[in-house]
């Protein structure tokens, strides 16, 4: 039986802003990880600069933004899905913990009301459902579900480039497969 939340009914969105935006954010962390250097870029100036971006949108923009960052945490945790299915454990079980706890951390950009919504966002995908169509079941987003959107699919894709070992491997991977849908 169909799923009103199946992914074959999802707007894709911007897919492009929001992987920018992402591999943006992993960027400015493994610089300031590895550099001693005082012009790393603070996470004040970094949101500045995702909020100036934001707002050169405008409504429709930000709303395909939206669901770019949906598609991605989709396409994540299917990755994530069938790479933990290889070895007989549960998505779900490995990544939420660890999304939830990394946001807990981050009080002053996540506020604690906003979390179960983004752990929703994960099962749904976990389960080969669309985290947009989900999300949209509930009303529309709310400012203070942005930042977390976006820490949601920063922390799916800082988990992707950990378990590979390779600090690319999520953009890369998802860079790849809209080169091969521009193909067909």
């Amino acid at each position: 039986m169909s799923s009103p939340c199946d992914p074959q009914y999802a707007p894709v969105g911007d897919v492009d802003a929001a992987l920018m935006m992402v591999d943006s954010r992993l960027r400015a962390i493994y610089d300031a990880r590895t550099s001693t250097d005082a012009e790393t870029p603070t996470d004040a100036e970094q949101q500045a600069l995702t909020d100036q971006f934001a707002a050169s949108l405008g409504p429709d923009g930000v709303a395909d933004l939206l669901d770019g960052a949906c598609t991605l945490i989709y396409m994540y945790m299917q990755w994530l899905r069938r790479a933990y299915e290889d070895h007989d454990k549960d998505v779900i079980e490995r990544v939420v913990p660890n999304v939830v706890a990394s946001m807990r951390m981050m009080p002053r950009s996540i506020r604690p009301e906003a979390i179960p919504t983004m752990a929703g966002l994960i099962v749904a995908a976990g389960m080969g459902l669309s985290p947009s169509l989900w999300r949209k079941r509930y009303g529309d987003w709310t400012e203070d579900e942005m930042n977390p959107l976006e820490a949601t699919a920063f922390l799916l894709a800082e988990h992707i480039n950990r378990l590979t070992d390779d600090r690319d491997f999520a953009t890369r991977m998802i860079t790849e497969a809209l080169s091969r849908a521009d193909e067909r």
